[in-house]
């Protein structure tokens, strides 16, 4: 009787062991289905907002700050200028058609520099900050840098460079309330994204590491500067006609 009772607790114990695995497998299952049909839809979908621009609206609401109002229009890649596609993608990303969402040589030159003492800097590719403004909260914990990674991985998986591309332009911020290369050119210059020149749209991209302290329009000689370091980043990796490495990498998907 005794052996009879243990047999029939291991068979218990075994039981409930599939059961939790069948659990754990159907709840990661719903998971992806969850997250990963958003990320889809948004291949071809625009959207209406993003986490990082309900999160200032919040944050703006609770300070009671009545005049704040986000600035956002959504246009196509085809209506905003080659010249801030490539000011943008030689100021923070410059392996961007070549990678699958993160260029881990920047890590590890950003944990070589960390390991001297130098301040840890930024190593986000274009696709990673995608993930971060869209679908994300600001701030920084191993929670929030995992998810990112999900749905960086996501957005590689389901989008071609271009869409990733289009969406950063239109999802950046670039000032207090200022989210996308069209309200900021029709902010600071009157114009539509289109006509923005290289210098335009270089000084837009040097403003991309902190858009809250630096400004387009009154800017710093800091700003000036890292302007000049892009326009010549530009130039050597060959203006527009880098972009057609973007084009033909949409051929391959």
């Amino acid at each position: 009787m005794r052996r009879g009772g243990a047999q029939a607790r291991r068979r218990q114990h075994g039981g409930l062991a599939v059961r939790l695995l069948r659990w754990c497998g159907l709840g990661l299952l719903a998971w992806v289905l969850v997250t990963a049909t958003p990320v889809l839809l948004l291949r071809w979908l625009r959207p209406l907002t993003s986490a990082f621009m309900l999160e200032a609206q919040v944050a703006a609401w609770r300070a009671h700050e009545r005049s704040y109002h986000t600035q956002f229009q959504w246009v196509s890649l085809e209506q905003i200028s080659p010249h801030a596609a490539i000011a943008v993608i030689a100021s923070e990303d410059q392996q961007f058609p070549f990678h699958a969402g993160f260029d881990f040589g920047s890590i590890r030159e950003a944990v070589r520099e960390s390991e001297r003492g130098r301040r840890l800097r930024g190593a986000s590719t274009i696709s990673q900050q995608v993930a971060k403004n869209l679908f994300l909260w600001s701030g920084h914990s191993f929670v929030r840098k995992g998810l990112e990674a999900y749905f960086t991985v996501l957005i590689e998986a389901l989008w071609p460079k271009e869409r990733i591309l289009e969406m950063y332009l239109n999802m950046a911020q670039f000032g207090d309330g200022i989210y996308g290369v069209q309200a900021a050119a029709q902010r600071f210059w009157h114009k539509p994204a289109l006509r923005l020149s290289s210098s335009e749209a270089a000084v837009l991209a040097a403003v991309l590491p902190n858009p809250l302290k630096l400004h387009a329009d009154r800017p710093s000689r800091y700003v000036l500067v890292r302007r000049d370091w892009i326009l010549g980043q530009m130039r050597d990796l060959g203006g527009p006609a880098y972009l057609r490495a973007v084009e033909s990498e949409r051929a391959r998907r």
